[in-house]
């Protein structure tokens, strides 16, 4: 019951409204909507100002910020420009340097070999003059000494001889005499008997002049060998130090080209982005002004368009604009107030379509409505195809904020990952550049161990090399030692011990002195002892032998030669011991350099693998730094597009919307308007005569 009622009082409602909406006055009506739109009018120029106040802010900071763009820029060019010219200088003047010094190590190079070279033969020259010189003296010296003792037919007969006797033959700063007393007394027989005293006399001049020519050339060699000495040392300075400098410049330069590569990059980067600023620029001035000319206009048509309505709605509401409408457009007559003529009608849909009125289109439907001759159906159609135009619009504007929507998420996700890769490679580099950090830290210290381990190598090894040889002299002095106490021991007992006496082994003659025996000569140690013994002295008184003394003295021997056998046992153990452990030492050396070198070589790996990483990912950084830029050029772009139809996408559609609702309301009005000739007929007859 209470649903019934509560359906009956909306239905009555319904009809009231109807009924004073029909009985209205019509005048009232078209001021309504004259003031409506006077009113919506006002608020989107109010919106459009704003809009256009936020474009000049816009405009204006643009500006500024391009003009700084481009000032900076400006003032970069000339000063990468001169920077690229300094560098292509620096690098003309460091493969300069570089040649030269090339040039000049080339040649110290070549002079040291050169220096080499003259020394080697100096020094073969002074070998051979040396062993010469030497032959020649001592045979000076044992022709001299054979005179000197009357053996000189047994000198005569040694090889000796024959290099005295070549030595006179070629000299030349001796007289012609002295040559032939020489020739006869070196070619004479055994019974020649020359005057010794002269002969003597030249051999010792000869061998005089031979020592002193001998010193000479060793001093000579002396100071070749130091001359060569200090040349080769200056050399081997300037060399290291020509060295040092290509490395250094050949780096400078390495680094010079790629900064210069760099530059001349930066250089185009900078050009392009300056035409890009001042085109943008020009672009911005350009678009900034034609919206300044825009809104004037738009100011301007929409104070006539205020200004006109303003008029009517002045005119319409004048008293006796009222009074005539209530003559004119009387309201108490029933039928007037159900009924509504077509030109009321058309009159109606008019009002609607000029106060929808955003297109021409519309303009075209109101001309038609204006017109004497009305065709509904043909003006129903435009309105059809007006609404489905503006439809196709919204949904025009509907696809291109969808497809805004899609292209700013997808760009901001873009830039998003691109930033997230820029600071990921940045960490990368920075991490990798840590790295070899460290690595070139490590390998400084490996390469350091590696010299301090080939130091103490070569210490150690010097060390052992002269313990070797004291080793060697002490094994040598204690079994010279040794055999002269042994020599001394079976001397005594061949005095007082005849039985443990040993007799010392027969003595081999050599080949020289077999063939000197062959030529009816005697060796020199022979004739030396059969020489004739000097007179006796005074015999003494008759010997006793001191046996008890001898054993004294023999037992200290032996205790010597015990004591010496000894510390030779305990030097070649400790030899023995000191060999092994240089040998271990030597071994762990070994092994410990093989793997700092395999250490060093692994690290060298990693820290180039460090390296490439640090490039590539530098590289890979600037092509995603580009594509960074040309996504946030995009992301521009997008705001350029689509920004105003996302700002006015909601005002769009409420109008267009209002426009599809006057329209459709003015169908239904015109639809409504389904009159016979005679009703219409009557229905002006009715007018007119009232």
């Amino acid at each position: 019951m209470v649903s019934r009622l509560i359906i009956l009082a909306l239905v009555a409602s319904s009809v009231a409204a109807e009924k004073q909406q029909m009985t209205a006055n019509p005048v009232r009506k078209v001021v309504n909507m004259l003031q409506a739109m006077e009113k919506k009018v006002t608020q989107e120029g109010e919106k459009e100002t704003e809009l256009f106040e936020k474009f000049m802010c816009y405009c204006k900071n643009g500006d500024e910020a391009l003009a700084k763009s481009i000032g900076d820029a400006s003032d970069k060019v000339p000063q990468v420009t001169a920077d690229i010219e300094a560098g292509e200088s620096e690098v003309k003047q460091l493969k300069s340097d570089l040649k030269s010094h090339q040039t000049d190590r080339a040649a110290a190079k070549t002079a040291m070999a050169e220096a080499t070279k003259i020394r080697e033969k100096e020094a073969a020259a002074y070998a051979d003059l040396k062993s010469e010189a030497d032959a020649n003296i001592a045979a000076a010296t044992k022709a001299t000494a054979a005179i000197s003792k009357g053996m000189s037919g047994s000198f005569l007969q040694t090889s000796a001889a024959q290099v005295l006797r070549n030595l006179v033959e070629a000299k030349s700063d001796i007289t012609d005499y002295q040559r032939e007393e020489l020739t006869n007394f070196l070619s004479s027989s055994d019974d020649y008997a020359p005057a010794s005293g002269q002969i003597t006399g030249i051999l010792k001049q000869m061998t005089d002049t031979m020592n002193a020519d001998l010193a000479e050339a060793t001093g000579n060699e002396k100071s070749a060998i130091k001359a060569y000495t200090e040349l080769m040392a200056a050399k081997e300075k300037e060399v290291n130090a020509l060295t040092k400098a290509i490395e250094e410049k050949m780096v400078r330069l390495g680094k010079l080209q790629v900064e210069i590569v760099e530059m001349k990059e930066d250089l185009d980067d900078t050009g392009k982005a300056l035409l890009e600023d001042k085109k943008f620029l020009a672009d911005l001035k350009k678009n900034c002004k034609t919206k300044v000319g825009e809104h004037e206009a738009n100011q301007k048509l929409r104070s006539e368009e205020l200004l006109a309505l303003a008029d009517t709605i002045k005119i319409l509401n004048d008293d006796d604009a009222l009074e005539l409408f209530k003559k004119t457009l009387p309201g108490a007559s029933a039928f007037l107030q159900i009924q509504v003529t077509s030109g009321e009608e058309r009159q109606q849909a008019l009002a609607m379509i000029k106060a929808a009125r955003r297109d021409p289109k519309l303009s075209f439907i109101a001309l038609a409505l204006q017109g004497k001759k009305v065709d509904f159906g043909k003006v129903l159609k435009m309105i059809d195809e007006m609404v489905s135009v503006l439809g196709a619009e919204q949904q025009d504007d509907d696809d291109k904020k969808e497809y805004c929507a899609a292209q700013f998420d997808l760009a901001d996700d873009k830039k998003k990952g691109l930033e997230r890769s820029i600071s990921n490679l940045e960490k990368a580099m920075e991490k990798a550049k840590e790295g070899i950090s460290a690595l070139a830290a490590e390998i400084k210290a490996l390469q350091e161990g590696i010299a301090a381990l080939d130091k103490s190598v070569a210490e150690a090894t010097e060390n052992r090399k002269e313990e070797n040889v004291d080793f060697k002299e002490l094994m040598a002095s204690d079994g010279a030692a040794k055999e002269i106490l042994g020599f001394a021991k079976n001397r005594l007992n061949k005095f007082y011990n005849p039985k443990l006496y040993k007799a010392p082994p027969k003595k081999e003659l050599t080949d020289e002195d077999r063939a000197t025996q062959a030529a009816g000569g005697t060796v020199l140690a022979s004739v030396s002892a059969h020489a004739a013994p000097p007179p006796p002295p005074e015999t003494a008184a008759a010997f006793s032998k001191k046996s008890e003394e001898s054993g004294g003295v023999i037992a200290m021997v032996d205790l010597m030669i015990k004591d010496l056998t000894k510390e030779m046992t305990e030097a070649e153990a400790t030899e023995k011991n000191a060999q092994e452990d240089y040998e271990s030492a030597m071994a762990d050396a070994t092994e410990k350099r093989t793997t700092d070198n395999k250490s060093l070589a692994d690290k060298g790996k990693a820290k180039a693998e460090l390296e490439a990483d640090l490039e590539a990912n530098s590289e890979e950084k600037g092509v995603t730094t580009k594509a960074l830029m040309a996504t946030l050029q995009h992301i521009q772009s997008l705001h350029a597009e689509c920004d105003w139809l996302l700002q006015y996408y909601q005002v769009r559609k409420e109008a267009r919307a209002g426009e599809i609702e006057s329209l459709k309301t003015a169908k239904s009005v015109l639809s409504g308007a389904d009159f016979s000739l005679l009703e219409t007929g009557r229905s002006h007859r009715s007018l007119r005569g009232h």
